[in-house]
């Protein structure tokens, strides 16, 4: 964007609060003078510009602490964002449950609510079960719906940029779902869908274990294997938004799936749930030789996806999560066989998430979003 005009005052309006509304959130409080050192403007323009975020509702002024205030007088007005002046939801659909967790503007989880669902759900129950449990941790949390200032969703599948999920084998009628539309009939606020492991990778940035790395490969094991990456500490969905689906490598000539992997018998393990696959493990720590052919059969396909991913991006760091991210037994043969094919070979980790991972990345989905809209100006600059 070019050089800013005098008849430009609307935007420098909006580039004032953004910056004044910034300062204001990297700290508890602050006063005036503090802002105005802290942002460049004027006196004038700060004290104009925290009044009307006042009237917005998005600052508040601090009380006073009474001790200072009788040791020295009238002390200065302080102000701080108020992260209470809406809310953010992360949603996660997956085959065997969904959940929510609940925010402020911070990011700062204040609730979470999970509920079971049968693999075999169609989408409309599926749904439904999601519309509870939001509606059960709204009202427990005693915030109302239209304190949403936006909603982020994650689920299996390869999901086109209006939240339409193109592909996905996972959920039943689930490919060709209008995903986003559905949930925008529920909310009043802007809703983004991600791919599930895409948003466990973003959350693996945020909060969990790599925080201190750019360059990530997050590897979800699970029903539909996949893995999502983050390149220069932006997220990589790729030209058609599937990459990292690992899940379709049996497609080039492997023709295995998990059900049949961690099978301990002639047929395929059903339910493949991570209760089954525990359990498989556990039978394979005791020494079940058939369980421990399983689990050397899941580690290997995983490696060989995991080398995969590693060797066309060259990440610092591999995040393993899904039902491996319990698994001891997964982390050394990760490491053997990427030092076999890479000249530099990645740190691997599992996940310190969990299970959260994924609904806390769509969370974060959100909170960029309401982040882009009252701080982020494209181009643009403080103006005095």
């Amino acid at each position: 964007m070019g050089g800013l005009t005098g008849g430009d005052p609307s935007l420098l309006r909006r580039i004032n609060s953004a910056v004044v509304l910034h300062a204001l959130r990297a700290t508890d409080c602050a006063t005036l003078t503090e802002i105005t050192r802290v942002t460049g403007l004027s006196r004038p323009t700060v004290e104009g510009v925290v009044e009307g975020l006042i009237e917005a509702g998005l600052v508040i002024e601090a009380a006073a602490d009474e001790g200072t205030a009788r040791r020295q007088g009238r002390p200065a007005r302080r102000f701080r964002f108020r992260a209470e002046a809406g809310h953010l939801l992360g949603l996660e659909i997956g085959p065997h449950r969904v959940a929510a967790l609940l925010s402020d503007l911070d990011g700062r989880v204040i609730g979470a609510q999970a509920k079971d669902v049968d693999e075999t759900a169609p989408a409309d129950e599926r749904l439904e079960r999601l519309r509870t449990a939001v509606a059960e941790l709204l009202r427990r949390a005693g915030v109302a719906r239209g304190s949403l200032r936006a909603v982020g969703a994650a689920s299996p599948g390869i999901v086109d940029a209006d939240g339409t999920v193109r592909l996905s084998t996972a959920l039943p009628e689930w490919t060709g779902l209008r995903l986003g539309e559905r949930l925008s009939r529920s909310f009043k606020c802007p809703v983004l869908v991600e791919n599930d492991a895409n948003a466990a990778a973003v959350a693996e940035h945020w909060k969990g274990a790599a925080t201190e790395s750019d360059d990530i490969v997050f590897v979800l094991a699970g029903l539909s294997p996949g893995a999502g990456s983050l390149i220069g500490g932006r997220l990589h969905r790729g030209y058609g938004g599937a990459a990292g689906e690992t899940g379709a490598l049996h497609l080039l000539g492997r023709d295995v799936t998990p059900e049949t992997l961690l099978s301990t018998t002639d047929q395929p393990l059903h339910p493949l749930d991570e209760q089954a696959v525990a359990q498989v493990f556990a039978d394979a720590r005791r020494g079940d030789q058939r369980a421990r052919a399983a689990v050397e059969r899941y580690i290997q396909r995983l490696v060989h996806d995991v080398a995969a991913m590693v060797l066309a991006l060259d990440p610092e760091l591999v995040v393993v999560g899904g039902w491996a991210a319990g698994l001891d037994d997964v982390l050394e043969p990760l490491r053997r066989e990427l030092a076999r094919y890479c000249l530099r070979p990645p740190k691997v980790t599992l996940s310190l998430l969990g299970e959260a991972a994924v609904a806390t990345g769509a969370l974060r989905l959100a909170l960029d979003h309401v982040e882009e809209q009252l701080f982020a100006v494209e181009g643009a600059t403080a103006r005095r």
